[in-house]
């Protein structure tokens, strides 16, 4: 691609030195799992998210599995979600043999809809999970206001929305518990997997370092519940820390770029930019676009044949995934459906050129003739 949608050798190349002088570091410390790294990063992202504590994993994906578990989620619970986010999301819900609630989701920001979650609310909710998707907060007041009042839970998937804020708070320190994944292409991405479980409440910590590690808790060969192997290891979490202190710039290098999208894509017709709701902090880890008119696969393609990256997220809502079958009947997120139709992601990593997104506003002006 002229253009990739995502290019880690670059923010490579920049760090080169910092990253390779941690990690040799490391490997020539013998300590590779759980060691200094791991308890430094630790600290450094509870400070960053005002999170009281934090718990280094081993993928956004456990971080969400933990969570659920903190709340004793189970057979014959139902957990609240939004129908569009990726399926990790889902997949831990029914992984536990709990039922994922899906509901629709606002027109402008993509995230959950505060109103349907009040309206899908049952004697069975365990929990709530709204998604912060694509770098955007969800509308936490509102969301934390109907959890209170019903005594639920709320657990964050902020997998895509590190540094993100709001005047409720910054992501995975507003509900109970909030999870983060450093897969590569996230905002903060390792070298490899790794996540992060974010919360105030220190039994859920004390939960979460016995089943990071197979459910001991003194002894390491004395099992009190059933665990997982899920330990975030010594390089990636120098790898991570490397590039925590590099983070603020690098979103605010995506904010640039949305800056420059949403002021160049305003004009052409049939394309709605990403939009920012008044007083939030967005980070853009993607740039999505709206497509209408029924467009968006033949200019997804343009783009592509072009040399443009580009990516649809999300082509197929969760309740419209095969694995579900019939179970999730006739349900209808109308709002939700429309966006899996019209939504494109742009280049926005930080290390994109001026050059390379003119091209890339250039190659959609031609798209959309």
């Amino acid at each position: 691609m002229q253009v990739p949608l995502l290019d880690l050798t670059r923010q490579y190349k920049n760090l080169q030195e910092e990253m390779e002088r941690e990690v040799l570091k490391v490997l020539s410390s013998g300590y590779y799992i759980l060691g200094p790294q791991v308890t430094g990063f630790e600290e450094e992202m509870s400070a960053f998210t005002s999170a009281k504590y934090a718990i280094g994993l081993n993928s956004g994906t456990d971080a969400l599995r933990m969570s659920l578990r903190a709340f004793d989620v189970g057979p014959g619970d139902e957990v609240i979600t939004s129908s569009f986010s990726y399926f990790a999301t889902c997949e831990v819900i029914s992984e536990l043999g709990a039922e994922p609630i899906f509901c629709d989701i606002e027109y402008d920001t993509f995230n959950i809809d505060p109103e349907d979650v009040k309206r899908k609310i049952t004697d069975k909710t365990k929990a709530i999970l709204p998604v912060h998707l694509f770098g955007q907060l969800c509308d936490m007041e509102a969301i934390m206001a109907i959890a209170r009042e019903k005594e639920i839970p709320v657990i964050e998937d902020a997998c895509q929305a590190i540094g993100a804020r709001s005047a409720a708070g910054n992501a995975g320190a507003i509900g109970d518990t909030g999870t983060f994944s450093f897969f590569p292409s996230k905002n903060l991405g390792a070298a490899g997997d790794g996540g992060m479980l974010t919360t105030s409440n220190s039994d859920i910590v004390d939960l979460t370092k016995s089943l990071r590690m197979h459910g001991t808790i003194t002894d390491r060969y004395r099992h009190e519940i059933l665990g997982y192997n899920s330990r975030l290891d010594e390089i990636q979490a120098a790898v991570l820390r490397v590039k925590l202190r590099h983070l603020k710039e690098y979103i605010e290098q995506r904010r640039e770029h949305a800056e420059f999208y949403k002021s160049q894509l305003s004009t052409i017709d049939g394309i709605e930019p990403a939009v920012e709701t008044e007083g939030f902090y967005h980070t853009y880890h993607q740039y999505t676009v709206r497509i209408k008119n029924g467009k968006r696969d033949e200019v997804f393609d343009f783009l592509r044949k072009n040399d443009v990256g580009c990516a649809i997220y999300y082509k197929v809502p969760l309740h419209k995934q095969p694995v579900y079958g019939d179970s999730c009947g006739d349900i209808e997120l109308p709002v939700c459906e429309k966006a899996a139709e019209e939504v494109l992601s742009l280049p926005v990593f930080p290390e994109l050129t001026v050059d390379e997104r003119e091209m890339v506003v250039e190659t959609l002006h031609k798209a959309m003739k």
